[in-house]
This record gives structure tokens, sequence and C-alpha cells, in this order.
């Protein structure tokens, strides 16, 4: 028998401090089934298959599955978090602006910042003996502000059992969509009006004739010297007025558009459009350094309810925050 199918499964291994399959992957570590039929399958994939539990396609099994055993059960809540966590990274944008995600276990958290002058920025040529320019590092002087974000998911057994695990999936990942919106907007937040300490953009250009021009787009991309501008988040009219210029208007452009679905973008930088942005703004910014992600653990779920109780009422939610990282890597763009 298959190491995988004697673990005894429990709900303890969600209290553990690490996430549930990082848990069973230290009971049943993958690199043992290399070149096995079961390569390729993470520690949870494999003990879906030890149960039979269809989550996906046309012939998913019911939600019921799940709790045949008490073993089998201690599986519902990674299932539920893992539908979120697909929902969130379908939706998710962030993925293209964040420089770096920093996890931690605590609700405070202190990041570092660099503030070079223009003269820091030049690494001259420096003699023998003399001395050599410093960078200074510090700690900011206000902690990250964390959100928590989440959903009260409320049903009985008795009204779900029944359902396909597909149907169900379909609610968990709106879910996640609702959860990355919400998250997307915090970021925005925090390039604008800064993390709180003193960072908020410096550098806000106005389009000169009150509507948007190339011209002004090639200006704001030469303003962000010697940052790389490789991101574009703008409000729908914002998107608008850009797709209407005529150098984003010829035919080459156009039928890229049409076939693939795929922008062509300012000098190549990644454009996304969001809500989020204010009305006739955008934000430019370089994602290789402008923003930091910090969240405390990833989707939590309340599993005691979701595995004892089947259900009934229970928690989704998602701790996390944005911090600046170079307040000159990022710059506003208005009519």
């Amino acid at each position: 028998m298959a190491i995988f199918e004697n673990i005894k499964l429990e709900k303890g291994l969600y209290t553990t401090g690490k996430s549930f399959t990082e848990a069973l992957e230290e009971l049943d570590p993958s690199e043992n089934y290399i070149g096995t039929e079961l390569e390729g399958l993470d520690a949870y994939q494999r003990q879906l298959k030890r149960f039979s539990i269809r989550v996906s396609g046309r012939g998913s099994d019911r939600v019921e599955k799940f709790f045949k055993t008490s073993d089998s059960a201690a599986l519902f809540p990674e299932y539920i978090s893992r539908a979120v966590r697909q929902g969130m990274e379908e939706n998710d944008i962030l993925q293209n602006i964040v420089a770096t995600t920093t996890d931690i276990e605590a609700l405070d958290y202190r990041t570092i910042t660099s503030v070079p002058s223009e003269d820091d920025k030049k690494l001259k040529v420096v003699n023998e003996g003399a001395f050599i320019p410093e960078t200074e590092i510090k700690t900011q002087e206000n902690l990250v502000k964390l959100h928590k974000r989440g959903r009260m998911l409320v049903a009985s057994y008795e009204a779900i059992r029944f359902q396909r695990l597909d149907l169900f999936t379909v609610t968990l990942r709106q879910i996640g969509a609702y959860i990355a919106k919400s998250r997307l907007k915090d970021a925005v937040d925090v390039l604008v009006n800064g993390d709180g300490n003193s960072n908020a953009i410096s550098e806000t250009q106005t389009a000169a004739s009150g509507t948007l021009s190339y011209g002004d787009l090639v200006d704001f991309w030469n303003s962000f010297d010697p940052y790389t501008l490789n991101a574009v988040i703008a409000s729908p009219t914002m998107m608008a007025s850009l797709l209407k210029l005529s150098e984003f208007r010829d035919a080459a452009a156009g039928l890229s558009f049409h076939s693939t679905g795929n922008l062509v973008t300012p000098f190549g930088a990644k454009l996304m459009k969001s809500s989020a942005v204010d009305t006739n703004k955008l934000i430019g910014l370089d994602s290789t350094c402008a923003l930091e992600l910090v969240q405390a653990g990833g989707i939590l779920t309340e599993s005691d309810k979701l595995i004892d109780r089947q259900l009934e009422r229970a928690s989704i939610t998602s701790i996390a925050g944005f911090a600046k990282i170079y307040t000159p890597a990022s710059k506003l763009l208005s009519l």
C-alpha cells in the first residue's frame, strides 16, 4: 500500500503553522513518486485520488463525497481554499505590478526603504584609499497597514450535499474574484497616496490640452528615467482615450487585438484596466521595484466548522497589505 494511503488526516494538520498541503508534503514527499503514475500530483491531489474525489469536469463528484469518512472530510477546507485562490488568480492583475511578496506570521510589519539622491545614483570612480559612497537602507517609520478581506459562507450541508463540486467551485471562485478586486483597490491606494510613510506619488503629469495625446504619453514615459515604465493601470475612461489614439488604431494593432485579444500597449508596457483608478487617470510604474505585497498567510478557512459542522457558517478570509518600495518608480497621468 502506498504511503499516501496510510496517512491519518485530521484537522490538526491545519494548525501546524504551515499550509495544509505543506503539512501533507512533509508526511508524503512528492519526490517519492518520481517515475510513477502519480508524478506531477502534490500531496493533496494524491489524497483526492485516494478517496476517488473528482472536483472538476462533467463527471465531478457531489459535495457529500468529501464527508464519506472523517479522513476525507479533512480535505474539504483545502478544497475551499484552492477554489477561492483559483478565483483570485484568474481575476488578479497584482502579479503584474507587485515587485515582491512577503509572507509574515504576525499582524505587524515594518518594511525597509532606501531613498538615494540623484548623486547617490551615480556610481563614480573611487580612487585608491578614497571613501566609498554609501547607500543607506533603513526601516520605515510606520507599520504596513494590513486589511482583512473575506466572505462568510452560509449554507446547510443538506442544501449543498447533492450539488456537483464543479458547480460549487464556480461560487467559490467568485469569492476569490471579490477578494482580488479589493486587494487591487488597496494596492492602487498605496501607489497613489503612499503607505503612511510620506511616500505618496510625487510626480503627477497633466495632459497639456485637456485631452490625451501621444505626446503626453511620450513625456510620461520619458519622465521615468532611470526607472522603466513597464506597467500601466488605467481607469475605464482613460483606457478608452488610450485606445482611441491614432497611434494605437492602425491596421496591425487592430489585427492583433481582434485575433488575440492582446492590446498594443504604450512603449511595450503591460496595459491593465481597473475601476480602482480614479476617472480620467492612469498610473504608470516600474513593476520591478515599486510595490511590495505583504500577507499574513494565504486563504484562511475555518476548518473546524467546515469539517465538524459540515459547513453551516464558515468564513473565508485573506489578510494582506501593501508597501511602497521606491517612490519615484510610480507616477500619475491625468486629464
